[in-house]
């Protein structure tokens, strides 16, 4: 499970008692009794603890490992992903849950597959949500990101207004790399990155000058043609690689 923070001070091989916010945070983990659970105290250290009981009001915990590390928030990073073809929407929010994503957005765009059409076959993306749950659960991350609901092109660039830095990921030759964008931003990275990723075939050139008026900059991950899930998941990649 993922971790938790308590706010209140901790010690190893002792039990304690949680309630009000820490108990809300925990309730959003889905937990069972003798499950283990990353927590956080109130210093910002970590520990391992084991759930003896959970109710409405009130939680038990017991703390029984010292990771000795220390709780450090990396880049709060939005991910603007165009629906792709197949389960592969699936595994983007699997794999960019593992690297530390805080929010995914799936978008209609001009070239991508339809969410209506993929739902006519069989109804999957009442799952995203429990997708992500499930990931930050096995790899222990802090939080839990947030899948939004599927919406236009238009109103998923609008999620990207607060962000410090805006990537748009394109397959067209001539524009500048990842790998020099990300190194002359690097200081920048900590206040919030959006990454707009294409579909299989691209983004139009509308939909590009439509991003680039909204404040994102074109950037290439190089000269072959990726997959719309690998571009997304090596992108949020390299930048939690960036942070670290």
């Amino acid at each position: 499970m993922g971790r938790v923070s308590l706010g209140i001070p901790v010690n190893l091989n002792e039990s304690c008692t949680i309630n009000g916010a820490a108990l809300d945070a925990l309730s959003q983990w889905r937990p069972r009794p003798g499950e283990a659970v990353t927590v956080v105290d109130a210093g910002g250290w970590v520990f391992r603890a084991r759930v003896i009981s959970f109710g409405a009001d009130l939680a038990e915990l017991f703390v029984f490992e010292d990771m000795h590390a220390f709780c450090d928030a990396g880049a709060d990073i939005t991910l603007l992903q165009a629906f792709p073809d197949k389960e592969r929407m699936e595994l983007i929010i699997q794999k960019t849950t593992e690297l530390g994503v805080d929010r995914i957005i799936p978008f209609k765009s001009l070239k991508a597959a339809s969410l209506e059409e993929r739902d006519e076959r069989q109804k999957k993306s009442h799952r995203w949500q429990s997708i992500a749950l499930k990931a930050a659960k096995q790899c222990r991350r802090a939080t839990i990101p947030q899948v939004f609901d599927y919406t236009g092109f238009e109103e998923a660039i609008g999620f990207a207004s607060g962000a410090a830095i805006k990537i748009a990921l394109w397959e067209r030759a001539g524009i500048m790399s990842f790998k020099k964008f990300i190194t002359d931003k690097r200081e920048k990275l900590r206040q919030g990155v959006c990454v707009l990723s294409g579909p299989e075939g691209g983004f139009e050139d509308a939909e590009m000058e439509a991003a680039k008026a909204a404040g994102f900059i074109p950037v290439s991950l190089g000269p072959r043609i990726l997959r719309a899930e690998t571009a997304a998941i090596i992108a949020v990649g390299i930048i939690q690689y960036e942070i670290s």
